[in-house]
């Protein structure tokens, strides 16, 4: 069961001038022996438990910036500062002035324990841009050196892990809404459909029952995996919704999704939660019978 608050991604994100509701997106890509995960839409917040359960017991804060910490110019705090005041044990190490212009860098790496991730990222406030990648051991400055140089000069789209000795997992989120992962797991997919299921669900019954929050059931991973068997790039809006039903059409998409691109007018499945039963459905949109109950 995950707590999805009105404050959510789905919930404060939006498409176009017309405020459109933002839709689901997923799609995954095999990068030699490791995953690439492109998404919408979830916070850092909404998904710490995840990353946190797969990662090395290190973990590198390469790129931090939000509006939830600023000083009386109205100049985000450092990173360093922002961790102190979230109470997580880190080491900081200086990048220097050049990196502050530089896409996925920031001026500091933080360097902490796994344990210290959802104490830092606990929701009460609100990184736009984060970017995170796991070692297996604490680096040294000149390894922490090099991993920002090949931050700061990769090309976009560019696969982190590869060029991190023994890293498992890179996490990149921008806008409290796109995301990108990357990962050796080859359960990661799944299990990052699924809570994206279960985060526009619970959007969706948070706004039907005008409550703060609710707490929501995922859908078994092993019928998430079997949806992206079937394609690696996925799209899904809310249908109808009552306060103890929430419905979601998902479409396949022929390639990752773009910005602006509205889902098809025929739903490929249909995934309902039961909150009362605390169970999901996913069921072909041309048959009856469900792909799963759970």
């Amino acid at each position: 069961m995950i707590e999805v608050q009105r404050d959510g991604a789905f919930s404060v994100n939006s498409v176009g001038a017309d405020h459109l509701p933002f839709p689901l997106t997923f799609s995954v890509s095999e990068v030699g022996r490791s995953w690439r995960i492109s998404a919408s839409a979830a916070q850092a917040g909404e998904l710490i438990d995840v990353i946190s359960r797969s990662v090395n017991d290190t973990v590198l804060v390469v790129d931090l910036a939000t509006n939830s910490f600023l000083d009386e110019d109205f100049r985000q705090w450092r990173p360093s500062l922002i961790a102190a005041e979230q109470g997580a044990d880190f080491i900081v190490h200086p990048i220097g002035a050049w990196a502050s212009a530089t896409p996925g860098l920031g001026e500091e790496i933080l360097v902490m324990h796994r344990d210290s991730l959802p104490g830092f990222l606990d929701g009460s406030w609100s990184p736009y841009e984060l970017s995170l990648v796991d070692v297996p051991v604490a680096p040294t400055p000149a390894q922490l050196d090099e991993i920002a140089l090949f931050v700061g000069t990769a090309a976009f789209d560019e696969p982190v892990l590869p060029h991190v000795d023994g890293s498992r997992f890179w996490y990149s989120g921008h806008d409290d809404c796109y995301l990108t992962v990357e990962t050796t797991d080859p359960a990661m997919p799944a299990v990052v459909l699924s809570r994206l299921l279960a985060l526009l669900a619970g959007s969706a019954l948070v706004g039907a029952g005008e409550t703060s929050s609710v707490m929501i059931p995922e859908p078994d991973i092993a019928t998430t995996g079997r949806l992206i068997s079937e394609s690696p790039h996925w799209i899904g809006a809310v249908g109808a919704t009552t306060q103890a039903l929430a419905t979601i059409r998902l479409s396949a998409l022929p390639q990752r999704w773009r910005h602006g691109q509205e889902p098809p007018v025929r739903a490929d499945y249909t995934a309902t939660l039961d909150e009362i039963r605390g169970t999901w459905q996913i069921t072909p949109a041309d048959k009856q019978c469900p792909l799963i109950g759970g």
